[in-house]
Formats: C-alpha cells, sequence, structure tokens
C-alpha cells in the first residue's frame, strides 16, 4: 500500500489513518503465531466435510471451527462425527453449550428492551442442564466450548480445578457475551476464559486498548453475519493482527440467513455456507499474503489448539 500512500501525499492529502500510532502487540500464541484462522458455523458433519473439502480446494489453512447451534442438538453419532473429523484434520472443534437464553421459555429476550438478556443461563436448571452438555461433549473427546454466560464460565472453571470437566478444555466465550472494554473483558479472563470473542464493531483502537490489558487470544469477525453487524473487514486484516495478537481471525459471512438452531431440514443451506465461507476466507488471506506477508500463522495441531481427543471409554 506504500505506493499508493505516497500518491496521495504528493496531492496535499494525509496518507496514512488513525492506527498508525497505535502500539504492535508483542504477544503470541504459544509457537509464536501471531495469527489462527477460525470458521464459523459449522453446524454438523456434513458441512464440516464440505468445508474441509473446500478449504484443500481453495489451500485454505484454518485452525479451528465453532459450531453454534449446541452440543445438545446433536445426535450421538452426529458428535462423535465432529469430533473424529476435528482429529483426523488436526483441528480445534468449538461447540457451543445449550440450552441458554434463547431456548427457553423466557418472553424477555423477544421484548423490545431485553435483547441484553441474550443467551445467559436463566435459573440454576439451566447451568445444570448447560455442564451435563459440557460432560457429554467431552466424552466425545471434544476439547472446546463456546459459552455466552458468566456465571456458567465460573462454574466451568471450578469444574475444571475439580476435575469435573478436564482440565484441558478450553473454554470460548461468545461474541453475544458482548463486553466491550478491557476492565470487562480482564474480569472475563480471570474468570476462566481461555479465548475471547470481542463484539464485532471495535475499532482498532479499541482492540488496541483491549490487547494491553489480557493475554489470551482475542477472537474478532473480519467478516460478520448480517445480525452481529454485517461488517466485511478484510482490508484491516494486517492491522488487527499487528494491534490485538495473538488474534482468531474469523470469518461469518454477510447476506446469509441465520440458520440457528441448524438440522437436516437446512442441511444444504448450512454446507452452501460453509463453502463460502472457505472462498471469503481465501479472499481475506490472500489479501493478508499481499500486504502483510511476514506476519505469522500456526501449523495445524500447534500447541495450544483444543484438538479433540479420542472417546471416553464408557464405564
Amino acid at each position: 500500500m506504500e505506493k499508493t500512500r505516497q500518491f496521495i501525499e504528493k496531492l496535499g492529502f494525509p496518507s496514512t489513518g488513525g492506527s498508525a500510532h497505535l502500539p504492535t502487540s508483542t504477544k503470541t500464541f504459544p509457537d509464536g503465531a501471531q495469527y489462527r484462522v477460525e470458521l464459523p458455523s459449522v453446524e454438523g458433519p456434513a458441512s464440516f466435510e464440505a468445508l474441509v473439502e473446500s478449504c484443500k480446494d481453495y489451500d485454505v489453512h484454518i485452525h479451528r471451527i465453532s459450531q453454534g447451534s449446541g452440543i445438545m442438538l446433536l445426535t450421538d453419532e452426529e458428535l462423535e462425527k465432529m469430533a473424529e473429523i476435528g482429529r483426523r484434520e488436526n483441528l480445534e472443534v468449538s461447540l457451543f453449550v445449550g440450552p441458554r437464553g434463547t431456548f427457553d421459555i423466557t418472553p424477555m429476550q423477544h421484548a423490545s428492551a431485553g435483547k441484553i438478556a441474550g443467551l445467559r443461563s436463566q435459573g440454576v436448571d439451566q447451568l445444570v442442564y448447560a455442564i451435563e452438555d459440557i460432560k457429554r461433549a467431552c466424552d466425545f473427546g471434544i476439547r472446546s466450548i463456546l459459552v455466552s454466560d458468566e456465571g456458567l464460565l465460573a462454574l466451568v472453571n471450578e469444574c475444571r480445578k475439580a476435575g469435573e470437566l478436564p482440565d484441558d478444555l478450553i473454554v470460548k466465550i461468545s461474541v453475544q457475551m458482548a463486553q466491550s472494554n478491557p476492565v470487562s473483558i480482564k474480569l472475563i479472563q480471570d474468570a476462566g476464559a481461555d479465548t475471547y470473542n470481542v463484539p464485532t464493531d471495535l475499532t482498532l483502537a479499541k482492540l488496541s486498548e483491549i490487547r494491553q490489558a489480557i493475554d489470551i487470544p482475542i477472537d474478532i469477525y473480519v467478516e460478520a453475519p448480517d445480525d452481529v453487524g454485517g461488517y466485511i473487514r478484510h482490508y484491516e486484516i494486517p492491522e488487527i493482527i499487528r494491534v490485538a495478537a495473538p488474534v482468531y481471525i474469523k470469518f461469518g459471512l454477510r447476506n446469509s440467513p441465520n440458520i440457528y438452531p441448524s438440522g437436516t431440514h437446512l442441511e444444504s443451506t448450512s454446507i452452501a455456507l460453509c463453502k463460502e465461507r472457505v472462498r471469503r476466507a481465501k479472499i481475506g488471506l490472500d489479501l493478508l499474503k499481499r500486504y502483510a506477508p511476514d506476519l505469522k500463522t500456526s501449523e495445524k495441531g500447534a500447541e495450544g489448539l483444543a484438538v479433540p481427543v479420542q472417546k471416553v471409554a464408557a464405564n
């Protein structure tokens, strides 16, 4: 971009944006990488297999997939297959915990002022159900989960410390938990979060503030689904990585339907969306290679990735 900036300067205009003064993050993943790649909304084994094939077709290298419909809406066979594909491909498989607020009978989240309730767990029973959901996933070898409630996060952390859940279980925070400042997100890190998905509308300066306050990886949508903003930030990817590393750059999909909770009735749509997310990732990663080829990424199965383990044998 330097040649373009120089030309603009010759015309008498400023040629650098507001991020030039922001500090470069010196933090990295355990292997020294500055960024990894996540593809979200991989809702079942058929979608996962289609995504893997598309990654091969486009020569796209990813590290983590995530799923939004929830562990509870996968059959045992599907859950086992998700873990099996993750092991085979050496990828982290992060599954959303259910039930959560949107599955409950409360009308609050459908009210105009009630959306702040979001996906949070309602009542003790939902916390119990959620821990049972996590235990089931762990029994099938899953070692990464998505949570959207602060109390559930704290409870999961206590379960890990007590041996009720595996101590190598990675807790990924959902974008819909929505803390947006360094103090709030530091509290979530201290409560046991291993990786934090920030809201989609944070500027580079705000991302830099958060990075200076926390050490865990930040998950950042560089293309966001419409229902969480619909932003396409591909050209910002190099600067996002520079100021906020270590980051998972996350390719959602603009102009796509919300299919949560998914199932066989939406399988063809889910597969099509997964294939297009890979194509979008190809576009974004090619841009990254053009403008910031020196930024470092991880190999598959790198240290810190929660690749599924073998299924726990039944007692």
